[in-house]
């Protein structure tokens, strides 16, 4: 099994995979199939919406296919392994999902115990958003960045909590307008091995610490 620092390296070496380009054009067309379908002429406020629908989603909800992981994180700061768990947390995040394409938003915080490589924090919330930018179920984003994470930096382990207020809960259904969802991705060290409770209390505690753990606009 190759290492997380012999698989990033593999991974910077290889060229990138590209998603096929979005085609805007269909997706305005299919925006006034959806309308048409549901009753609803192109007219008043609803002239034009079709190709601002299908902007929307280029730009705004399906732009993370066309970033890698490996270049969201970008250079890695080469550095002597250290002791210390690193946490970012509160990183504001938005995502689809693919069950209904209705929308979920919320918070990620991430750890990693840092390997022979760092990441400039920065870069942290570009992996987020390059991720969340797709059609993804919560539990597999937060899989995802957990181990894109883990790989793309070599640290010698990784983590992800994502909470969220999903659509599908607020908007559908029973309406459960103050639910929240909570998923969580350990991997390497945080994962398993002697310390990984240690780790992950460690890593809740700083998520706690970050102070209101759900930002007033983004309150339900």
């Amino acid at each position: 099994m190759r290492s997380p620092i012999a698989e990033s390296e593999r991974r910077a070496k290889a060229p990138a995979r590209r998603s096929a380009a979005i085609d805007r054009e269909g997706l305005a067309r299919a925006v006034r199939s959806f309308l048409a379908a549901a009753g609803r002429p192109l007219e008043g406020e609803l002239e034009g919406t079709p190709e601002r629908v299908a902007e929307a989603w280029a730009a705004n909800f399906l732009d993370g296919y066309a970033t890698s992981a490996a270049e969201a994180l970008g250079p890695l700061i080469d550095a002597e392994a250290g002791e210390g768990l690193v946490c970012v947390t509160g990183l504001d995040f938005h995502s689809i999902c693919p069950h209904h394409l209705l929308p979920y938003r919320g918070l990620a915080h991430l750890a990693f115990l840092p390997g022979r490589h760092l990441v400039g924090f920065s870069r942290l919330g570009r992996l987020v958003d390059a991720l969340a930018h797709r059609l993804l179920l919560q539990e597999a984003l937060a899989a995802e960045i957990a181990r894109e994470l883990w790989r793309g930096t070599g640290a010698r382990g990784a983590a992800c909590v994502l909470e969220a207020e999903q659509a599908c809960l607020s908007c559908r259904g029973r309406h459960r307008r103050r639910a929240r969802a909570t998923a969580e991705s350990y991997v390497g060290a945080l994962a398993r091995g002697s310390g990984a409770a240690e780790l992950r209390a460690r890593f809740a505690r700083s998520i706690s610490a970050g102070g209101e753990p759900w930002p007033r606009e983004l309150a339900p």
